[in-house]
């Protein structure tokens, strides 16, 4: 038996065939370019959610009223003003000007949080700076590397400006997130000093524990970039107990420079230092030796 010929497909059909092919290709192009998309801005939103935790406290307006002395300073942001507390430091005066520390906060804190634990730098005769990131507390708009550099510049020369301050006798001290500010502010106006607390190397080395790529942080935060190009005294705290910001941090900051030096603590990173005593006592040898506070100590 003769088994009759295979019918053969009509052009017609072979082209719709073609053309639902092609289709089921640009769809599944599509969903894989939106799934892509959607997973990359998640992981951005979730990497500066993390580096800014602006929402985790609220600002206390009462605060302030009770702080001897403050001053509120603001200026104009691109985004809007952004504030700073000043706290003249004891004995200066434009007739006897004397030295100042610009200080940045940590992650989910705000600049109200710190007047008390800076007091004794007012004691030593430094007047204190505390800026506020932007979109943290009363100040406008939305934190960022670029943005904090910018503004934190601009209150470094109202404050080197000032007739009670020695331009020549600004510290930078940061905690945590803070360290990266005023790392970022060294890297455009050179401080006296340097200390660090708690701080980490670069944004990216964390998000590398993540798992993130370095290529996705939008804010790198290069503190190690600017201690190793940074020709001046610098001071790192660490905790050895430290799981937020690990201890190794603290000694690549430390070994980046032949001017820096690391003090290690057996703490974690919010109860670092454990001893303010000594803590004071390593800032006032730091800063004796860098030529901010005369050789008798307070």
């Amino acid at each position: 038996m003769i088994n009759p010929p295979a019918p053969e497909v009509a052009p017609k059909a072979a082209g719709q065939d073609r053309g639902q092919s092609r289709r089921r290709r640009l769809r599944a192009l599509i969903w894989l370019f939106v799934t892509v998309t959607v997973g990359v801005v998640a992981v951005l939103w979730i990497a500066r959610f993390m580096l800014f935790a602006r929402h985790a406290t609220s600002p206390d307006d009462s605060i302030a009223a009770r702080v001897p002395g403050l001053e509120r300073l603001w200026i104009k942001s691109p985004e809007g003003p952004v504030e700073a507390w000043l706290l003249p430091g004891k004995g200066a005066s434009a007739q006897t000007p004397g030295p100042a520390v610009i200080f940045a906060h940590g992650n989910a804190e705000l600049i109200e949080h710190w007047p008390p634990m800076m007091e004794p730098y007012r004691q030593r005769g430094l007047s204190v700076l505390l800026v506020e990131y932007r979109g943290y507390g009363r100040s406008a708009g939305s934190p960022s590397e670029a943005a904090i550099a910018e503004d934190f510049a601009a209150f470094y020369d109202l404050l080197a400006a000032r007739p009670e301050v020695d331009p020549d006798r600004i510290i930078f001290h940061g905690r945590s997130l803070g360290g990266a500010a005023v790392c970022a502010l060294a890297a455009r106006r050179p401080p006296a000093a340097l200390i660090l607390q708690s701080t980490f190397t670069r944004f990216t080395d964390m998000a590398a524990t993540w798992f993130v790529p370095a290529f996705m942080i939008l804010d790198p935060f290069d503190s190690l970039g600017v201690v190793q190009r940074l020709d001046r005294p610098t001071l790192v705290f660490h905790g050895r107990l430290d799981t937020l910001i690990p201890h190794n941090h603290g000694q690549r900051l430390a070994a980046a420079s032949p001017r820096a030096r690391l003090v290690s603590y057996d703490c974690g990173h919010n109860d670092c230092p454990p001893d303010w005593g000594h803590f004071w006592a390593q800032i006032d040898a730091f800063l004796r030796d860098a030529d901010i506070l005369p050789e008798t100590p307070p």
